[in-house]
């Protein structure tokens, strides 16, 4: 235990807050996006709680940078299908929160929205993707709107879309290479909780050194290893409900029709699944997520 290290996604809502520990934080996002970035404070969000029912969801962290940027950081765990939709959701939700009624629309923040997912995320075969807007022309596609003059002096960009939000997918569990970039190293350590004694990284060395699980409190400690083997059960529950349901909707769709018998043969597993979420205190609307199951379904069981 002397040099495992503790996952980054519980690290986010316990330790990286601490602003000793903001240079960890600092170097992963420099990192990811290119640029010397210094985090000048952590803001408050709804999102942002440290009750049993984060580590079935996500870990948010909503930080403003030197610049005046805000950033949102989020840990998804569990498979959802309209992501994309929450990500959309968030940074608009973080938008209107922080410019006050009555303000200049020149008060709307620039929003970097970070999203490291564990769950096959759309298709595609990279691990890291970057979205933005960009304004191209109809005519003319290779015609990007920039800004003025003027504009570029007062919002530091260059073309109309360095003022929208940026998004940022990783899609860590697709990682299966050498990590041969400061970015690489930094998802090798994002899935596998390792950090290389080559990795040179900006902020790796010091996760190295002040996220070992050995240098936690015992409460701490406890706490971590409580949320870890829940998440591990989780995830085996889900994976292992996934198969069999399919195993037995297969079986009892080659007794009674293959196509009815494997609809009802995954809904009774679903169910099995969405019991034992329930008693473990999942929220209703993240099981039936998980399951594809409705909330009465949910709601009638026992």
């Amino acid at each position: 235990m002397q040099n495992e290290l503790i996952r980054f996604d519980w690290a986010m809502k316990r330790l990286l807050r601490d602003k000793s520990n903001y240079v960890v934080l600092e170097g992963f996002l420099s990192t990811l996006l290119g640029e010397d970035l210094h985090i000048s404070r952590f803001l408050e969000s709804e999102s942002n709680q440290t009750n049993k029912d984060d580590k079935f969801n996500r870990v948010d962290i909503l930080a403003e940078d030197a610049q005046g940027r805000l950033l949102i950081i989020e840990v998804q765990n569990n498979r959802e299908l309209y992501y994309f939709h929450r990500i959309l959701y968030g940074v608009s939700k973080t938008i209107s929160e922080y410019i006050n009624l009555g303000n200049d629309y020149d008060k709307v923040r620039k929003i970097y929205s970070i999203n490291i997912v564990y769950f096959d995320l759309g298709q595609g075969n990279d691990y890291v993707y970057h979205g933005k807007t960009i304004f191209r022309g109809l005519h003319n596609p290779d015609d990007i709107l920039h800004l003025s003059v003027r504009q570029q002096e007062a919002l530091m960009g260059k073309e109309a879309g360095d003022v929208f939000p940026e998004y940022y997918v990783l899609r860590v569990n697709d990682f299966d290479k050498v990590a041969k970039t400061p970015l690489d190293e930094w998802i090798q350590f994002l899935k596998t909780g390792e950090i290389e004694t080559s990795a040179t990284a900006k902020g790796l060395p010091e996760a190295r050194e002040r996220l070992r699980v050995a240098s936690l409190s015992d409460t701490d400690r406890r706490a971590y290893e409580r949320d870890m083997e829940n998440l591990r059960y989780q995830r085996s529950v889900i994976q292992t409900g996934w198969i069999e349901g399919r195993a037995e909707g297969r079986a009892e769709g080659r007794a009674e029709g293959r196509a009815e018998g494997l609809r009802e043969g995954e809904r009774k597993k679903q169910l099995e699944i969405a019991r034992n979420l329930k008693q473990l205190g999942m929220p209703v609307d993240m099981i039936a997520q998980a399951t594809h199951l409705t909330l009465a379904d949910i709601d009638g069981l026992m």
